[in-house]
């Protein structure tokens, strides 16, 4: 169990925007101390410039090699010693079809919201091991469990295995004192959506199949029109408070606020919009596993 420290020090990756910044803002309010970390340096040096002493700005590419961000860490961990939260929040979203999209655009996505995660993990677990101390948290999705949506499917896909990842590093990290939150809000209203997703009805470019030339299919043009005029729909309308998504994050890894007096939870469902899409899952799943039980079960080896 992660000891309750006076001040704690936040690594937050993803700052310059949305839930990241939001979580800087809301960390700072507890007296805690950030450092906020994005791809360019000159969208997050006003979070230090306003708040000296307390919070540092670090230029950081999740998708940078691993050697790189393993040198990012130290630097980190330099600044006051230790970190005691690290918050993986960097992302974004890229909606294509399966088949327009190819590997390109799987890796494209998968390179940020996977790999990076798992590099910046890897990066600073050493140093969470080394005081058998820490708090990992884990920016989820919604989408994870909505792996049915059309267009959606890259994205969807790389919050399954963010999912799964964090699920078994829980357990694996336990014996250290450290401890893993996988945090899933749904749609959270904020300033920055239209730029953390790409939706294009343009062709992509996609080099896996078989030529660097870009690739549409004509058939899915109807589709993709849908799901853009869908997604435009949406900004500006998400029911998720942002602000109240960072403070309930941070009172669960502060084991304060709506968290005072309960046992730490390793997943976290936010918004009403992921609590209605989570249960429908469970329940479609249920109800297959029901209709379907007598196969299910007749496939086991019937012992002599």
């Amino acid at each position: 169990m992660a000891s309750k420290l006076a001040q704690k020090v936040w690594v937050i990756t993803g700052t310059s925007t949305g839930l990241g910044r939001e979580l800087v803002s809301t960390v700072l309010s507890r007296g805690d101390k950030v450092i906020a970390t994005a791809r360019s340096l000159d969208k997050i040096k006003d979070l230090e410039e306003s708040n000296p002493g307390r919070c540092r700005a670090l230029q950081l590419d999740v998708t940078s090699e691993f050697s790189e961000i393993r040198e990012k860490a130290k630097e980190a961990i330099d600044m006051w010693g230790r970190a005691d939260v690290l918050v993986n929040n960097a992302g974004f979203g890229l909606f294509s079809t399966v088949e327009e999209g190819g590997v390109d655009g799987l890796m494209r996505m998968y390179k940020t919201n996977v790999f990076g995660m798992v590099n910046v993990t890897n990066a600073f677990l050493p140093y969470m091991r080394d005081r058998r101390n820490g708090t990992i948290v884990v920016i989820g999705s919604r989408s994870g469990w909505r792996t049915h949506l059309p267009g959606n499917a890259y994205y969807s896909s790389s919050k399954a295995a963010v999912h799964a990842i964090a699920d078994a590093l829980r357990e694996e990290v336990k014996p250290f004192g450290i401890r893993v939150l996988n945090a899933m809000p749904g749609g959270l209203r904020t300033n920055s959506i239209s730029n953390a997703f790409v939706l294009d009805s343009k062709p992509l470019l996609s080099p896996s199949h078989g030529s660097d030339v870009l690739y549409e299919v004509p058939e899915y043009t109807q589709l993709k029109e849908k799901l853009k005029a869908q997604f435009d729909a949406t900004i500006g309308n998400e029911t998720g408070d942002v602000k109240k998504a960072a403070c309930a994050i941070v009172d669960i890894v502060r084991e304060e606020g709506v968290a005072e007096g309960r046992e730490f939870t390793g997943s976290l469902f936010l918004g009403s919009d992921c609590h209605r899409d989570v249960t429908a899952k469970c329940q479609t799943t249920l109800n297959t596993l029901e209709e379907w039980i007598d196969v299910t079960r007749g496939v086991d080896i019937v012992e002599e």
